[in-house]
């Protein structure tokens, strides 16, 4: 009798999985196409940036302003609340950045190891106990920063990472080690493990095709009613 049931059960597991192959099947598919539909152009290019003409930056220039003036060269000035006084943080045509207080125009100096610290502290539950404080220049910051810009890295005991800006005074990012692990899935996701930023190339749109293709003629097969085997 063990035998029989046991058919029985294959055949209702066989079933199952054939519905099952339709209920996932669909959503599958739908995924995989519009999976190779999104990388099949550049990311910037869905976005229109390549109709933007490429125009000569005119610097910020605010009349009456000592900040602003015609001849300091700014691409942007945001102004923040740091330590209780409006700042503003000013961004030159050639990407540099400085601080000074906006009421009176004076300079403000960069950050240093314990001024980012106390911002870490004040700022981010747990940041008042730091492992190490590290500056990193623009040009070599931290694969889990990647953006050129100077900042401290407060390195916290849970494995956050906190980045400041030396010349900004501001949180620029928290990484977090899920971040770093979501980071990385994400390089596996778009088959970009070495800058995870490309979501259009040849390897990602290649597989996409051909997982597509190989769904699409499952589907198909399903279709396709088995046969009875001759009684001999």
């Amino acid at each position: 009798m063990a035998r029989p049931m046991k058919i029985v059960s294959m055949r209702t597991l066989a079933k199952w999985h054939i519905w099952l192959g339709w209920l996932v099947g669909v959503p599958i598919v739908m995924w995989l196409a519009t999976g190779l539909f999104m990388v099949a152009r550049p990311i910037e290019e869905v976005r229109g940036n390549h109709l933007r003409r490429d125009l000569p930056a005119a610097p910020l220039a605010i009349p009456g302003s000592a900040i602003a003036s015609a001849d300091a060269d700014l691409k942007e000035m945001r102004v923040v609340m740091q330590d209780g006084r409006p700042v503003a943080i000013l961004t030159r045509l050639d990407d540099s950045t400085r601080r000074v207080d906006f009421a009176t125009g004076a300079a403000i100096a960069p950050l240093d190891a314990a001024a980012a610290r106390a911002i870490v502290a004040e700022r981010i539950v747990g940041g008042d106990r730091p492992e190490r404080v590290t500056l990193f220049p623009a040009d070599r910051t931290p694969f889990d920063f990647r953006r050129p810009l100077a900042v401290w890295q407060v390195a916290l005991a849970d494995g956050t990472n906190v980045y400041v800006g030396r010349d900004t005074g501001e949180i620029e990012a928290v990484r977090t080690r899920w971040w770093r692990a979501f980071d990385f899935a994400w390089g596996l996701h778009i088959m970009d493990l070495s800058e995870r930023e490309d979501t259009s190339h040849p390897l990602l749109i290649l597989f996409a095709a051909l997982s597509l293709t190989g769904a699409l003629i499952g589907s198909v097969l399903m279709f396709r009613r088995r046969k009875a085997r001759p009684v001999r």
